[in-house]
C-alpha cells in the first residue's frame, strides 16, 4: 500500500506502515498488543474491495529484536488450512473437482476400508471420521507422502458423518486429493494456485525458499521454551489414555515427542509440507488471498475464481457443533463462528490467533499474523481476533475507503 505524501497523523509509536483513519479502533487494539515488544511482533492487513486500507506491523521478528517489516512472515498454524482449501477451490473452479463427488473418484486409494462414498464436501467439513492421527512416530509425521498414504488406507472411526476437527489430518487429506488430481505437491500448489496468480510473495507452505522476499519470523515465547524440552514419556502417554471425550481432540494433534519438531533456531516443522499447520504468510499475503473471496472472485481487477465457486465457499455445510472445538460451523475447508455476535464472513484461525478472514457483505478481507507462542498471552491472542474483526467490519461500514491515510515508519 502506497502511503500518501501528506499523512493526516502519525501512527502510534512503535507501529509501522499505513492505515486509513477510519480504522482507529483496530489500530489502537493492535498497537496495545504489539507496539514496543522487543521479543515478538505481528502484522495486520485489511483490504476493502481489493484496496489495501490497513497495512501495519510492530514489534520484533525474533528474540534478538530484529524489527518486524512488511515482508516478515509468521507460521500461521491452522490458518494454513484456509490456503489449502483455496487451492482446492481453484481446482473446482476449472472443473477438475466436484465437491459433491466421492473423494475416491479422484483418489482411488481413498476407497479403502469403507470410505468409497465419503464426498469431498464431507471431507472438507471435517465429517470423514479421520480426525485421529494414525499410529505413528514424529519422524513419520514429517513425511507428508507417507501420511497421505496412511490416511487413504485408514478406516473411519465412530464419528464418521459428525463434524470433529481434523486438526492435522485434514491437511494431508487435502494434499492427497490435490496430488491425485494434479500430480503436484501442495507446496508447489500454494505457489502456482495462490501466490503467483494473486501476485503476492507472502504465502508459502513451510519455510520460504531462497530468494523469496518473505522472511520468516522466529517462533518465540514460553511455549517455544517448553518445546525445547522433552515431555516425560509417562506424561505424554497419559494424554492418549484419557476418556474419549478428551482424548479425541488430543489424538488429532499429538503423538509422543511431537514437541521436538518446534525445537532449535531452525525448527523441523518448517522443513516439511504440513498443509494443516505450517504455512508461513505475511498479513498482506493473507488479506490478498481472502480479498479475492470477499470480492466475488476478483483480484486486482482480474478473475481469480468464478462467482459460482465463491458462492459455494460461502455456504455453511454443517450446522452441527464441532465435537472437538465446539465453536465453528464448517464451510468447504473454512469456518464461520456460531457464537452470539460472531463476526460476519468466514476464513480460518490458527493457534495463538493468526487468522485470514473474508466478509463478502462488506468486501473486507483481513490478514493477521504474529510469532508469539506464549502461555501467558495465549488466551489474549486467541480471543483478540474476534473483537478485532468486529472493529474492522464496523470501521469498514462507516464510509467508502478514504484517500487520506496515516503513516509512520517502524519505531
Amino acid at each position: 500500500m502506497n502511503a500518501p505524501q501528506s499523512a493526516a497523523a502519525g501512527l502510534p509509536i512503535g507501529v509501522g506502515g499505513a492505515a486509513d483513519p477510519r480504522f482507529d479502533a483496530p489500530l489502537r487494539t493492535f498497537a496495545r498488543i504489539f507496539a514496543g515488544r522487543s521479543g515478538n511482533g505481528g502484522a495486520l492487513a485489511v483490504h476493502q474491495h481489493g484496496v489495501p486500507v490497513v497495512n501495519i506491523w510492530a514489534g520484533a521478528a525474533d528474540a534478538h529484536g530484529t524489527p518486524w517489516t512488511a515482508d516478515t512472515g509468521a507460521m500461521i498454524y491452522s490458518a494454513s488450512k484456509g490456503v489449502a482449501a483455496t487451492v482446492l477451490a481453484r481446482l473446482a473452479d476449472r472443473g477438475l473437482l466436484d465437491y459433491a463427488a466421492p473423494v475416491a473418484e479422484y483418489w482411488p486409494e481413498f476407497a479403502a476400508n469403507g470410505k468409497a462414498d465419503i464426498t469431498v464436501e464431507q471431507l472438507l467439513s471435517h465429517r470423514a471420521g479421520l480426525s485421529a492421527l494414525p499410529a505413528t512416530t514424529v519422524e513419520e509425521v514429517l513425511d507428508h507422502r507417507l501420511m497421505e498414504e496412511r490416511l487413504a488406507a485408514a478406516a473411519p472411526d465412530h464419528l464418521r458423518g459428525k463434524p470433529i476437527y481434523h486438526a492435522l489430518t485434514i491437511g494431508w487429506l487435502m494434499a492427497g486429493l490435490a496430488r491425485a488430481i494434479t500430480g503436484r505437491d501442495m507446496t508447489e500448489l500454494f505457489r502456482t494456485e495462490v501466490a503467483e496468480p494473486l501476485g503476492t510473495d507472502g504465502i508459502h507452505l513451510g519455510r520460504p525458499p531462497a530468494g523469496a522476499r518473505t522472511r520468516p519470523a522466529d517462533l518465540v515465547g514460553s511455549m517455544k521454551t517448553l518445546a525445547d524440552r522433552t515431555i516425560p514419556g509417562p506424561a505424554s502417554a497419559l494424554a492418549l489414555r484419557l476418556p474419549n471425550i478428551v482424548r479425541a481432540p488430543i489424538a488429532s494433534i499429538y503423538v509422543p515427542g511431537l514437541e521436538s519438531i518446534f525445537r532449535g533456531e531452525h525448527p523441523r516443522i518448517l522443513e516439511t509440507a504440513l498443509p494443516a499447520g505450517n504455512a508461513v504468510c505475511t498479513a498482506t499475503g493473507l488479506a490478498t488471498m481472502y480479498g479475492a473471496l470477499a470480492s466475488g472472485g476478483t483480484a486486482a481487477g482480474k478473475p481469480y475464481l468464478t462467482a459460482h465457486t465463491v458462492r459455494a465457499l460461502e455456504r455453511v455445510r454443517t450446522y452441527q457443533l464441532d465435537r472437538a472445538l465446539v465453536v465453528p460451523f464448517w464451510h468447504l475447508g473454512y469456518h464461520s463462528l456460531p457464537a452470539l455476535r460472531a463476526p460476519r464472513g468466514y476464513g480460518h484461525m490458527g493457534a495463538f490467533g493468526s487468522t485470514g478472514w473474508a466478509d463478502p457483505r462488506s468486501g473486507v478481507s483481513i490478514g493477521f499474523v504474529h510469532n508469539r507462542m506464549s502461555l501467558g498471552w495465549s488466551a489474549i491472542d486467541m480471543t483478540l481476533i474476534v473483537p478485532l474483526i468486529h472493529q474492522i467490519l464496523h470501521a469498514a461500514s462507516l464510509s467508502a475507503p478514504g484517500a487520506d491515510q496515516r503513516t509512520a515508519g517502524a519505531a
